[in-house]
């Protein structure tokens, strides 16, 4: 039996989400049958986190085990010929049998795309958060001095979110502009369910106008998810990278110009 990891990205736009769900489609769901054309027999994807609905992915991470003698390219290449032109996997490398995709990991990188324009975009559909209003992206990035560190995020976490601890450790939340687009960047050890939109949502309010930089403090100490913002829509939303051990010798994460979104 042979364990390998691979790099999956994907468009979430016409998923509901990674998890398979009876009667939908989802990500774990078309990359379970194309993993099992290859290996001609069922072959199980774990993957590094789940997505939701409409979330995307540049740097989904999975393993799988299989004791078909497959080489990483033959898996890459036949895998992708099997699955939808909305996903594809980057690689594949083989790992040792403790190297665990979700358990293993040190960290997770999210990408969030606001189109921040007077008119709506086509190309941008789907894959970005249209606002016209003009955000102040200085007063995003001192708001988010006051979320940095290990905390209570339980202002942050969606009311279904299942994980038996609010406490996560924020190592990274930047807030940059790229042409029309403003780019909030999140790194953590985890996360739990909406954070990250929810992180987004208090930094557009801040940005709006609506509330002072140091509110997110406020917030965050009340650890009460009704006195914080609406939710940011999922489609701005990407799983960027997820950090290992160098040990494992996996490809570093995807470069974040040229990655496939139209803005």
């Amino acid at each position: 039996m042979q364990r390998f990891a691979a790099c999956v990205e994907y468009d979430g736009a016409a998923f509901c989400g990674w998890q398979v769900q009876a009667g939908q489609r989802t990500v774990e769901g078309v990359l379970r049958e194309a993993l099992a054309r290859v290996a001609d027999q069922p072959t199980e994807p774990v993957c590094a986190g789940r997505t939701d609905s409409g979330v995307h992915a540049v740097g989904q991470i999975i393993h799988f085990d299989s004791p078909a003698r497959r080489s990483a390219r033959a898996w890459l290449l036949g895998t992708n010929g099997n699955l939808p032109d909305d996903v594809a996997l980057r690689w594949v490398r083989p790992v040792p049998e403790h190297f665990h995709a979700r358990y293993s990991a040190l960290s997770r990188t999210y990408r969030y795309r606001i189109l921040n324009r007077a008119a709506r975009s086509a190309l941008a559909r789907g894959r970005a958060w249209w606002l016209h209003g003009a955000l102040d992206r200085g007063a995003m990035q001192q708001a988010t001095r006051y979320l940095l560190g290990e905390h209570d995020f339980s202002a942050f976490r969606a009311a279904g979110c299942q994980s038996h601890s609010p406490v996560r450790r924020l190592d990274a939340l930047d807030v940059s502009s790229d042409g029309e687009s403003v780019i909030v960047e999140t790194t953590a050890n985890a996360f739990l369910h909406h954070m990250v939109r929810n992180l987004v949502g208090l930094l557009v309010h801040v940005g709006r106008g609506e509330s002072p930089p140091d509110w997110a403090a406020e917030v965050l100490k009340g650890r009460d998810r009704t006195r914080a913002p609406a939710t940011a829509p999922a489609e701005g939303l990407y799983l960027q990278h997820v950090r290992y051990d160098p040990a494992f010798a996996l490809p570093g994460p995807a470069p974040v110009r040229g990655q496939p979104v139209p803005l």
